[in-house]
């Protein structure tokens, strides 16, 4: 697992909202949830650390809802709900989980992983919320099967 799974739901919440935005909709709690597959106390506390760093937005009252701004979801990176969420990506971490692994003392896959680390931090860098919500909207991607 990459991602923590309040991770993996912070993006699909955050795709999903992006969606519903670009429809000129607000998204509810309830839908959000039932979209992403996640207990709705749960979402409302991913939803929380979403609007904390100013990724989503939170209406209030009988037509409020979560939101983005569309000329913002091109500003958002992959990267940035990933920091919301879990705090980074650190490619640091063993893909085994050895306290020690490193370059001078690395483990039986740490020169095949390096490179796939590096891939990944390139894909959160530069993966923009609008790029995988246009893929959605356009059936060429799936939040739910």
């Amino acid at each position: 697992m990459i991602f923590s799974k309040a991770c993996e739901y912070g993006i699909r919440a955050a795709i999903y909202i992006a969606l519903q935005s670009l429809e000129g909709n607000r998204a509810n709690l309830k839908d959000i949830s039932s979209e992403i597959e996640s207990p709705e106390a749960y979402t409302a506390k991913i939803l929380q650390m979403l609007v904390k760093h100013k990724i989503i937005t939170s209406v209030k009252g009988a037509m409020g809802g979560f939101e983005i701004e569309k000329r913002q979801m091109n500003k958002i990176q992959l990267e940035d709900i990933v920091m919301a969420i879990d705090g980074g990506f650190s490619d640091k971490i063993c893909v085994l989980g050895l306290k020690t692994c490193s370059q001078k003392h690395p483990c039986p896959v740490h020169d095949k992983y390096k490179y796939i680390k590096s891939d990944l931090i390139s894909m959160l860098q530069n993966t923009s919320l609008q790029e995988m919500t246009v893929g959605l909207k356009e059936g060429l991607t799936c939040l739910k099967f």
